[in-house]
């Protein structure tokens, strides 16, 4: 595939999320539901179209650290250690902050933070949206996860505003990112391995 065919698909995701639309894009991890983590109806229509529960708290992909202090009420003091450390992508689930949509946050005030590292795709969506990508399975809530494009299902693919059409043909199974808690004391608690 083309460098521009890259170009050109970022640009388009980026172009609808500004429009405040839900786009079905791959991920660093499984393929996923998104839109720009600051805009409430967004947020309000991803689920909707997920039919997830709203209080469950949602996953924020961030571009940096500094990203993920905008959005963490408080930021570990270890996190550039942490980011160094992981071995495969890693959700932060931390007390959010007031630059998140409220209807992202758990009950709890909390949101899962991710840094993307690893996939140039998902980074550069990030990066020129300049705003927390929301993150969620693309899936109706309770049925399996999509691990590639051909196991979105065609509800799915019907009914988001913008399909990205980057890494539709790769089969590479990827799996959810591993989820760890932020405890008061800087320690992580481990939620999904």
């Amino acid at each position: 595939m083309s460098s521009n065919f890259f170009r050109q698909e970022v640009d388009s995701a980026v172009d609808a999320l500004l429009l405040q639309q839900v786009i079905l894009y791959p991920t660093d991890t499984v393929w996923g539901l998104g839109c720009d983590a600051e805009v409430p109806p967004a947020v309000d229509r991803l689920l909707a179209l997920k039919k997830r529960p709203a209080d469950k708290g949602g996953i924020v992909l961030v571009a940096d650290e500094v990203m993920f202090a905008k959005y963490a009420a408080v930021v570990p003091p270890n996190l550039t250690a942490l980011l160094a450390a992981q071995e495969r992508p890693t959700t932060y689930i931390v007390a959010g902050s007031r630059h998140l949509a409220p209807n992202l946050l758990a009950p709890d005030g909390t949101i899962g933070l991710r840094v993307v590292q690893q996939d140039e795709f998902t980074q550069k969506v990030v990066r020129r949206l300049g705003h927390g990508l929301v993150s969620t399975s693309a899936n109706i809530s309770g049925e399996p996860t999509a691990a590639v494009y051909s196991e979105v299902n065609p509800v799915i693919v019907r009914t988001v505003d913008y399909v990205v059409s980057w890494r539709q043909d790769d089969q590479t199974r990827a799996v959810p990112s591993r989820v760890v808690r932020v405890l008061p004391d800087g320690q992580l608690e481990v939620v999904r391995e």
